[in-house]
């Protein structure tokens, strides 16, 4: 049977609504999603999320198009059906209080290490160290279905950045602004890197060089939770 849906109006307000197409736009651009792939949510309320639509072209989407759900997966208002990975969204806001957005996109050259059974090589890259932390690698669960979000959920209470075997990633966000710099990083740093295997042996950072990241990393996100919660509130 098909799943019922709610035509009713949509809640979120407009520049949210926009902020959120603004994103799909940007993925498609990077090249980060192509035809229907990809999805995104973003947290409007304590038990309501604004979630992309069903067999959408992601980066052609209209404000109108968008879905209201609950967190227990339940269509609230919108003309469409939400997202077929709407289970995989709903993991993330499960494992984590914190998470206010998510996004999931197919990055080509980060989805090909899971291709040869690897992750994104840690302690390698600064910048990824920064903003992105240490990448997880779920094991393969077919997209769309429960057992995805199963898989993810308790690799998010850990981590930020999740690679999805022979899928794709999954990006969990403080803000809209934050999941989305999240995986457009990881496609970036993925690049860097298989261009330096290309060239010859990558060499690691130190430990102590290490540590720090890792440690400056924890100090900007405890300093930057206010910045989060505001951006959420319709100014990414």
């Amino acid at each position: 049977m098909a799943p019922t849906f709610r035509p009713h109006r949509l809640q979120a307000p407009f520049v949210i609504r926009e902020a959120l197409v603004r994103v799909c736009a940007a993925l498609a651009a990077r090249q980060l999603i192509a035809g229907q792939d990809g999805n995104v949510s973003l947290r409007i309320g304590p038990d309501r999320l604004l979630v992309t639509p069903s067999g959408f072209a992601k980066g052609a989407l209209d404000v109108d198009d968008l879905v209201e759900v609950s967190l227990a997966g339940e269509q609230l208002a919108g003309r469409h059906p939400a997202t077929s990975e709407l289970g995989l969204h709903l993991a993330a806001y499960d494992a984590r209080p914190d998470v206010h957005a998510v996004v999931h996109a197919h990055p080509v050259t980060a989805t090909a290490f899971t291709l040869l059974g690897e992750s994104i090589p840690d302690g390698v890259l600064a910048e990824l160290m920064l903003t992105v932390g240490t990448v997880a690698v779920a094991p393969y669960a077919q997209p769309g279905t429960a057992a995805l979000g199963n898989v993810v959920r308790p690799l998010f209470r850990q981590h930020d950045v999740i690679l999805l075997a022979h899928h794709g990633a999954v990006a969990a966000g403080r803000s809209l602004q934050e999941a989305h710099f999240a995986m457009e990083s990881l496609e970036h740093g993925a690049r860097m890197i298989h261009a330096a295997r290309q060239l010859g042996r990558i060499i690691s950072l130190e430990d102590a060089a290490c540590d720090a990241l890792r440690e400056a990393r924890r100090g900007a996100r405890n300093g930057s939770a206010s910045d989060a919660a505001f951006m959420e509130n319709g100014n990414d």
